[in-house]
């Protein structure tokens, strides 16, 4: 129940509605109205995220820092708490914030829901193959529902760096190496989690990171430093964060590393003068964990104090678990060293989204035990994860139509240390789901009974099962125990299906590769597996891009499926056996060596691209000596069990100038037996430029389903805003002359056409 104060206060500055998502207008107002009644270490306060600290429905702590959080908590110190979680706990720390502090602000409870919440849905990069956006979406909109439940109201994701370095282990919570297909997923994820209201219970408010440039950490080493130009940092970095925010996003969270030798915790450059100045962004910026004290090992800060004053005057709104803010920024006013202005400003920005969030309306609009309840690990929320999941597997290889299996009358050897893990499917950043509560691909098999099925581990992967993310995973090179039994249940099988890949957190933060093979003694395995029977469905399971050069020369199929989450056994399966047609395309390259890294498909054009004409046989161009420059699966890439086939690209016109357009179209057919879905991909290049620019960029895609003998046209508009990028004049512009225009299966294709800008 309020406390009697509460409710005074809170009709004295008119917090109480009608229940509905007010104007803006009145939110300024009511925001207004609340700072003028704040003391300075109120506002502060606001400025203040603490992690979970005790049991919080156990008794009040009687000492140390948990003590020291629960009476910050009372006494209005604290804007938001972290990784609290579920109705009984989100309403014991609410309830002091509300009940025991002088004006009751609300907390905003954050968490990194990043792929689902106790129900898992694929790792971000998985979905990004799906290049569905509706899927995309729905899958944000459903974690949401299941943590909204739990009493969350804030995610740290998405996660919208873009990275073209598969050793970074962070590729697995991003869309890829590409911008404009990063900038329309970080939309679709914004509007999933956000939805056309905030002040729905059933919503979140997003958060976009990490701003900017964490995907570029030097060697693909984790919280290494970036170093970047302005065209770079415009044309390819930049994008995906402006998407965000003009599709309404209400928080940004910065990044750990420095950004040509500045911390982006105390970037004024990103911070203060694109974000918020530029882009006119109004929600709230919250540092990466404890970066505000990470600068003095930058050597950025000399001490704790400076962090701090270095953090508000870049444009850093709240601390997360640094203490800084808390400690040094009374201090620091007072010395002249921040203004009362920025202080003023920061708050305002944090009260403005928990009252769209309708938190003031009602505090406890989210804690619901009933909805709990009935919403988590729901019939709803488990099939939007399968759909999700079935949507993100990619098909490599499918030499001899090996995939799909027949359903019956087959001897099925499953092999290796994945096939029956019930853990490593659901991925890193699933912090509140039931450890082993995936479905395998055992069991996913199993419940096709038509064939038989023997399991053999074949070898094991890790030493040790890692408690939590937080622990190193440690890995088997040397039992090779369980070998022969495998081989033995290969020989006795019609088709061997091996799943291999990445225990699941070998990948995430900190989880960063010097070497991309599979790991452990998983290659030696396959081998001799394949010297006993050749006929091999190799099921990759990994959250990132893998070097897989042996298995492309010798195995008959290969599919990607990442690491798929709660329902992963059951998408393979249906994969497996047909049920559903594999559609998804690569959204990161696949190396041939981990030397190529960072690789991407839209590299700039060099001074020497290829030894020809005059220059054939020469070795005066750039190559590497010992290796092909190309992808061994390139950006875009996927098979389907049906084949497509494309007509010459036709253009409604062969010029364009402002305020007209062209219409790119090509006739799509599916020349297979099956239905199957396609992503048609339209990429353009400006062949010269006052910059250098990419070879190719991605500029549209269409999901196209197609029966089999069914053939559609397809249409792409193409207008002058496509053709700009961030010029040599520091500016976005579209530049005259000669554009080219390709649309094919993937970044590969050959298929092009040729307009002018005039």
């Amino acid at each position: 129940m309020f406390k009697k104060i509460f409710f005074l206060i809170l009709i004295s500055v008119s917090y109480i509605s009608n229940g509905q998502q007010t104007s803006n207008a009145t939110i300024e107002t009511k925001v207004d109205n609340l700072l003028k009644k704040m003391t300075l270490k109120e506002k502060i306060g606001q400025m203040n995220q603490y992690n979970g600290f005790w049991n919080v429905t156990g008794p009040v702590p009687k000492g140390g820092d948990a003590k020291a959080k629960y009476d910050h908590l009372a006494q209005g110190y604290v804007g938001s708490m972290l990784n609290v979680r579920g109705v009984k706990e989100v309403r014991e720390v609410q309830q002091i914030a509300i009940e025991k502090s002088r004006l009751g602000i609300p907390l905003i409870v954050g968490f990194d829901l990043i792929h689902g919440y106790k129900t898992i849905s694929p790792i971000p990069l998985a979905e990004s193959a799906s290049w569905d956006l509706k899927a995309i979406k729905h899958s944000a909109a459903l974690g949401a529902k299941e943590a909204s439940a739990a009493g969350i109201n804030w995610t740290f994701a998405p996660m919208v760096d873009i990275t073209r370095d598969a050793r970074w282990g962070r590729v697995m919570e991003g869309a890829g190496e590409d911008p404009f297909l990063g900038s329309q997923i970080a939309v679709a994820r914004v509007q999933g989690f956000q939805g056309t209201d905030l002040d729905s219970p059933h919503t979140v408010a997003a958060c976009a990171k990490h701003f900017a440039g964490y995907g570029f950490s030097e060697a693909g080493r984790d919280y290494n430093t970036v170093d970047v130009g302005l065209n770079t940092l415009h044309n390819v970095i930049l994008p995906p964060f402006k998407a965000a925010v003009d599709a309404g996003i209400k928080t940004f969270m910065n990044s750990f590393n420095d950004l040509n030798g500045v911390p982006a915790t105390a970037d004024a450059y990103l911070q203060r003068k694109i974000l918020k100045g530029d882009w006119n962004f109004n929600g709230f910026v919250v540092s990466d964990w404890g970066s505000l004290r990470e600068m003095i090992d930058h050597g950025y800060a000399k001490d704790r104090k400076h962090a701090g004053e270095l953090a508000l005057n870049g444009g850093s709104d709240m601390d997360m678990e640094s203490y800084i803010y808390f400690n040094e920024i009374e201090n620091l006013l007072a010395e002249g060293k921040v203004t009362q202005d920025q202080i003023d400003d920061a708050v305002r920005r944090i009260l403005r989204v928990k009252f769209e969030l309708g938190l003031f309306d009602d505090p406890y609009r989210y804690l619901d035990k009933k909805r709990e309840k009935e919403i988590t690990g729901s019939k709803e929320i488990l099939d939007g994860a399968l759909d999700m999941a079935k949507k993100s597997i990619v098909l490599l290889k499918n030499e001899k139509q090996t995939l799909p299996l027949k359903k019956e009358g087959q001897k099925i050897a499953l092999i290796g240390p994945l096939a029956a893990d019930k853990n490593s499917p659901l991925g890193n950043w699933r912090i509140a789901a039931e450890n082993n509560s995936a479905v395998s691909v055992l069991e996913g098999l199993q419940a096709f009974k038509g064939n038989k099925i023997t399991h053999d581990q074949g070898v094991r992967l890790v030493n040790k099962i890692p408690s939590g993310f937080h622990e190193e995973v440690i890995i088997n090179e040397t039992d090779r125990t369980g070998f022969e039994a495998a081989k033995k249940a290969a020989t006795e099988a019609d088709v061997v299906l091996m799943v291999l890949g990445e225990y699941g957190f070998q990948s995430g933060e900190a989880r960063s590769r010097a070497n991309l093979d599979l790991p452990g003694l998983q290659q030696e395995l396959l081998e001799e597996i394949f010297a006993v029977n050749q006929n091999i469905v190799l099921v990759l399971m990994n959250g990132r891009p893998l070097i897989l050069n042996w298995a492309e020369q010798n195995l008959p199929s290969i599919l990607e499926v990442w690491h798929l989450g709660t329902q992963s056994g059951n998408a393979i399966a249906q994969v497996i056996y047909g049920e559903y047609n594999p559609s998804g395309k690569l959204p990161m390259s696949f190396p041939r060596n981990v030397g190529q890294m960072p690789l991407y498909y839209n590299h700039k054009s060099t001074g020497r691209p290829g030894a020809d004409g005059e220059d054939q046989g020469s070795v005066f161009w750039s190559h590497y000596i010992d290796e092909e420059n190309t992808p061994l699966y390139p950006f875009g890439y996927g098979l389907s069990y049906t084949k497509f086939s494309y007509s010459d690209i036709e253009l409604s016109t062969s010029e364009i100038s402002e305020g007209t357009s062209i219409e790119a179209s090509i006739i799509l057919s599916n020349s297979g037996k099956v239905e199957g879905k396609e992503v048609v991909q339209l990429y353009l290049q400006d062949p010269f430029a006052s910059a250098v620019r990419p070879v190719r960029e991605l500029k549209g895609f269409e999901l196209v389903n197609l029966k089999a003998g069914e053939s559609k046209k397809i249409r792409f508009t193409i207008t002058k805003k496509m053709l700009e990028f961030y010029s040599a004049q520091n500016i976005w512009e579209a530049e005259t002359g000669k554009f080219n225009v390709f649309i094919g299966s993937d970044s590969n294709t050959i298929r092009k056409a040729e307009f002018i800008l005039k």
